[in-house]
This record gives C-alpha cells, sequence and structure tokens, in this order.
C-alpha cells in the first residue's frame, strides 16, 4: 500500500494493530506516507512484531513475535465493505490465513470484493515459523488462489505449493486449477516470469544492482505491476497483450532492483521522481 501511495495512487488498509507504541507507530508511519487507516481495527491485543536479520548481499530473514498478536485479531465484523467497494484492486496476502479470526474475516473480504467485481491481487507471502505444519499452510494458500486475478510468487513459493515440474508447467498448473489472469513468479536478481491465462509467458531479465537490503522487494515488484494496471487503458486483463505484459513486468523489475539499494521497506519505497533519477 505504501509503494501504491508513493507512486501516486490512493490507497487504504484493512488490518488490527494493538492499542501500544507499536500500534500508533504503524498507523503514524502509513499516514505520513499517505496511506488511509479507517479501516485499521486496534485491539488491547499487543501488536504483532517481525524482526528482518539482514545477511550478506543483502538476503533476509525473519523472526516473529505473535503468540497472539494484534493482527490475527481482525474480525469479520471490522472488515470495512465500504473501503471495498470503492477500490479498484483489493490486495490480500495469506498471513491473515494463519489464524482465527482474521481467517474468517479474510474469507468475507474477498467473497464481498469477488461479489463486487474486484480485481483481486494476491502474494502467498510464505513465512515457515507462523504455520504449525507445512501441510496446513499449502492448504490455506491454495485456497485464497481461487478468488485471485493477480497472484505473484516467488520461485521458492511456486515448488513449495505445486508439484514437481519446470517453473512453465508448475506455473500452468496454477493457472488451470484456479483460473488465475496474470501469474507473475519472481526470481530474485535473475528476473521475473508473467504467465497469462491465454496461454502465452515472457521472462524479463532482472536489474544487475548492489543489493543490501532484499526486504520489501517482491512488495515493491508487485506494487509496481499493479501500478500499472491501474494506469493501462484496456477494460479487462484477458486484453493485455504480450507487450503490454512485457511493459508491466519490467517496472515491477525496476522497482524491486531499486528496493534492493536501499535499507529499510516502507523509508525505502520510491516516488515516481525518485526512480525515474535512478534508472537513469
Amino acid at each position: 500500500m505504501v509503494a501504491l501511495a508513493q507512486l501516486g495512487y490512493d490507497t487504504a488498509m484493512i488490518a488490527s494493530v494493538g492499542e501500544d507504541a507499536f500500534g500508533r507507530l504503524l498507523i503514524e508511519t502509513l499516514e505520513e506516507k499517505g496511506v488511509q487507516t479507517e479501516g485499521i481495527m486496534k485491539t488491547d491485543v499487543p501488536t504483532t512484531l517481525a524482526f528482518v536479520h539482514i545477511a550478506a548481499e543483502g538476503e533476509r530473514s525473519f523472526s516473529f513475535y505473535r503468540q497472539p498478536g494484534a493482527d490475527i485479531m481482525l474480525t469479520k465484523e471490522a472488515v470495512s465493505e465500504v473501503m471495498i467497494n470503492e477500490a479498484k484492486i483489493v490486495h490480500v496476502g495469506s498471513l491473515s490465513m494463519t489464524s482465527q479470526p482474521v481467517r474468517e474475516a479474510t474469507r468475507f473480504a474477498l467473497k464481498h470484493a469477488s461479489a463486487k467485481g474486484k480485481i483481486i491481487s494476491y502474494d502467498p507471502n510464505y513465512r515457515p515459523m507462523l504455520w504449525r505444519k507445512q501441510t496446513e499452510a499449502r492448504k490455506y494458500m491454495l485456497e485464497i488462489m481461487q478468488y485471485a486475478h493477480i497472484v505473484k510468487v516467488s520461485d521458492e513459493e511456486l515448488n513449495f505449493l505445486t508439484k514437481q515440474g519446470t517453473v512453465v508447467t508448475r506455473a500452468n498448473e496454477l493457472i488451470e486449477r484456479y483460473e488465475i489472469t496474470l501469474l507473475f513468479i519472481t526470481l530474485g536478481e535473475k528476473g521475473s516470469y508473467c504467465f497469462h491465462q491465454n496461454g502465452f509467458h515472457i521472462f524479463i531479465e532482472g536489474l544487475t544492482v548492489k543489493s543490501i537490503d532484499t526486504t520489501g522487494c517482491g512488495d515493491a515488484f508487485l506494487a509496481g505491476v499493479l501500478s500499472k494496471v491501474l494506469s493501462h487503458k484496456c477494460r479487462r486483463l484477458t486484453d493485455l497483450t504480450k507487450e503490454d505484459l512485457q511493459v508491466i513486468t519490467s517496472f515491477g523489475n525496476k522497482m524491486g532492483a531499486y528496493l534492493a539499494t536501499e535499507y529499510g521497506a516502507i523509508p525505502a519505497m520510491p516516488t515516481q521522481k525518485e526512480l525515474q533519477s535512478f534508472l537513469k
């Protein structure tokens, strides 16, 4: 949401934070970046914390404090139907499927968005520490696929969610089973694929940069993709051509590359001007 706001789009977030300093910090940070926060519920359960560990070449790993955490306390009654009605794209991750009541809140939001004909964007964003079992993670991560029109997975997540095979066969397995319109597969610095429901796919090589922190690169990539989808003049995703997808995917790569050169996910999200300066 921050990345899209930085690129000039109106964004809003539905979530749950604690009535504590961390919760206030999150809301203040989002508001400073232009994200609407009226849909964020407050609870007396402590705000969930994620600690990011940065290793060589900018690769990161995560530790979480969430036993329980405020994010899993979001109820379906707290989900704003009005905000969903006003949205052009509704974006969701899979970590809201790890526990109740937020799992039901997520289902409610997805069903409402689907009924209203909204474009639904999905990033599975697998974090093993937050799931009790791998089988449970796979089950609930795949459940969201049935609602999604645009899906972004890393190559590791693709391997986790599908059977054995090449990138192409695994991608086609997801598209055919869940009728996904656009499936993006990111391969880090190597680049990314885009598979279209109509049967064609492209691969765009990544940009070579000095990476210092890869936190949020996937989010930046997908925000870049969604920004181009929002600005495109076609009426339906199925009308996008191979040339359109080359432009869309290439911009996603540029957003991801930019973020790898800066520390921190939210502070690093670029404006259009900052991105253009970087590309020059």
